[in-house]
C-alpha cells in the first residue's frame, strides 16, 4: 500500500527547520531543498525536509577555521608539555 505524504506548508517547513521564509526560499531557489508549486501554493514533503535536515549536519572537525586560535594554542600547550 503506498504511503500517503505529509505536505508541509512553506511557514511550518521554516518553523521546523527555525529559519525564516527568505532563508527557506533561498534553500528552495539554490535546489538544496526539493520543493513542489501547485497554482500558487509552494508546498515541501516532510522527508525532504528531514532529509535536509541531516544534510545539514556538521562533521565533527570540520569547523577548526572558527577558531585558528585555539588549535595553534592546543599544538602549542602538547609540544610545551
Amino acid at each position: 500500500m503506498a504511503e500517503s505524504i505529509r505536505w508541509m506548508s512553506t511557514k511550518e517547513a521554516a518553523e521546523r527547520l527555525g529559519v525564516t521564509l527568505r532563508s527557506l526560499y533561498r534553500f528552495i531557489d539554490e535546489g538544496s531543498l526539493v520543493a513542489f508549486k501547485f497554482g500558487r501554493v509552494i508546498r515541501l514533503r516532510e522527508q525532504d525536509v528531514d532529509r535536509f535536515i541531516e544534510s545539514c549536519r556538521i562533521e565533527p572537525g570540520s569547523l577548526e577555521h572558527l577558531y585558528p586560535e585555539l588549535k595553534g594554542t592546543a599544538e602549542h600547550r602538547s609540544q610545551s608539555a
